[in-house]
């Protein structure tokens, strides 16, 4: 059931983070003061998003390895951003 959860938040990341934010406390506690940045995670780089929320809540520091993990993600929204790009400037 976990599997299925996680294949289904790499998915649909935006629903996800969309979720958490109107039935958890989980994406307060991270960005309590910064909603701005919250809504550009949404909007740009929603894994990142869950990533960076997911290291904090869990007491992860944003350092060496994991912070490897964050620059995949990144990563991974980015090249997301610009395959539909591709796609789009190919027909």
């Amino acid at each position: 059931m976990a599997c299925l959860f996680l294949i289904l938040i790499l998915a649909f990341p935006r629903i996800a983070l969309a979720l958490l934010f109107f039935f958890t406390t989980y994406l307060d506690r991270v960005f309590h003061n910064s909603f701005l940045v919250l809504i550009l995670g949404f909007l740009f780089l929603p894994l990142t998003t869950l990533a960076y929320a997911w290291m904090v809540n869990s007491g992860v520091p944003v350092a060496g390895v994991n912070l490897a993990y964050l620059m995949i993600a990144a990563i991974l929204d980015l090249s997301l951003v610009g395959g539909g790009y591709h796609r789009h400037r190919a027909s």
